[in-house]
């Protein structure tokens, strides 16, 4: 089962990106009804099929290479579904034969994927809800959290040494996990309401933003009858986006004084290089960020920043896992 673990995990790495992908390219509603495409389970490519479509959705005429990217994402998405049905059931198995081993946590990752599959649903037909495309996104993370912690569990290692005497920071580390999850909360918030390019000059924002801040319109969800590309006003959309900066401050400060102190408190190698590993994922991060407003959100920058987003809570998991369990 651990390998069939570890291939979910890449799997779930790879839904986020698509997700990431289609939720960038404006391809959200790219099929305007779930679970399949203008009624078939494959976009529309003939004339006749493209015609038909049409007439049955007037107000979102198909648009064949948006469409294609958000079936591809529910394809992958689905067949997650499907190994993590496969690992609850063989956890399961195991367990009625006497064996040893977790069955809370792959029922748990059943239920997640579950509800993350009616996020998705959600997605399309509230018409990119942000408060529902945020949560799909943090849904999507939260599934990798837990399978990436359902291979550790089946995991046997420990720390050479023990290294005991870093034991009490493990609940700095929770403190990371959760800060690093509220980092990617807001930025799923930025997104989900196209407030990634309302301000364009760094470190903060252009003009006198302090003076503009509007946290509670930035943070409302105003009545509209479709979503796409966003309903609040500037004001508004520039507060989202300089929250995400201030939480991107507060997360690079918290993290580096917490990697720091481990590389100076632990006597073992692997802590040490685990904290090195978290430095320069943090750093890539920052970098991704940077870049996203330099250059105005290119396309691989901007999927990129959310793969290495899920790839440094995998390692805020790992360390945090490490210090409370392996000794």
């Amino acid at each position: 089962m651990k390998k069939l673990v570890l291939a979910s995990i890449f799997l779930a790495l790879l839904v986020i990106v698509l997700g990431a992908y289609t939720r960038l390219t404006d391809a959200g509603l790219g099929c305007p009804d779930w679970p399949g495409c203008y009624g078939t389970l494959l976009v529309p490519q003939s004339e006749q099929h493209v015609e038909l479509a049409n007439q049955a959705f007037p107000e979102r005429p198909v648009e064949a290479e948006k469409a294609w990217n958000e079936m591809i994402h529910r394809y992958f998405a689905a067949g997650l579904g499907f190994f993590i049905l496969v690992i609850f059931f063989t956890s399961l198995v195991k367990k009625m034969r006497g064996s040893h081993g977790p069955v809370k946590l792959p029922f748990l990752l059943l239920v997640l994927v579950c509800f993350q599959g009616a996020l998705g649903m959600w997605t399309v037909t509230l018409n990119l809800l942000p408060v529902v495309v945020m949560g799909h996104l943090l849904g999507g993370f939260t599934v990798l959290s837990c399978l990436f912690l359902l291979y550790l569990r089946l995991t046997p290692y420990r720390i050479p040494g023990g290294d005991s005497q870093i034991r009490h920071y493990a609940k700095f580390g929770a403190l990371g996990i959760a800060i690093v999850v509220w980092q990617i909360a807001l930025g799923g918030w930025t997104s989900a309401n196209y407030a990634s390019l309302a301000c364009t000059e760094l470190p903060i924002c252009e003009g006198d933003w302090f003076s503009n801040l509007d946290i509670a319109g930035a943070f409302s969800v105003p009545v509209a009858d479709n979503y796409e590309f966003g309903v609040h006003d500037y004001q508004e959309r520039a507060t989202m986006h300089i929250m995400h900066r201030i939480g991107a401050i507060v997360t690079f400060i918290y993290l580096c004084w917490f990697a720091i102190t481990l590389y100076k408190r632990s006597s073992s190698g692997l802590m040490k290089r685990l904290a090195t590993t978290m430095t320069l994922v943090l750093g890539a991060q920052v970098l991704l960020g940077v870049s996203n407003v330099v250059y105005s959100l290119p396309l691989t920058v901007a999927v990129l920043h959310n793969a290495v987003a899920a790839c440094l809570l995998l390692v805020m998991v790992l360390i945090t896992y490490t210090m409370y369990r392996k000794y």
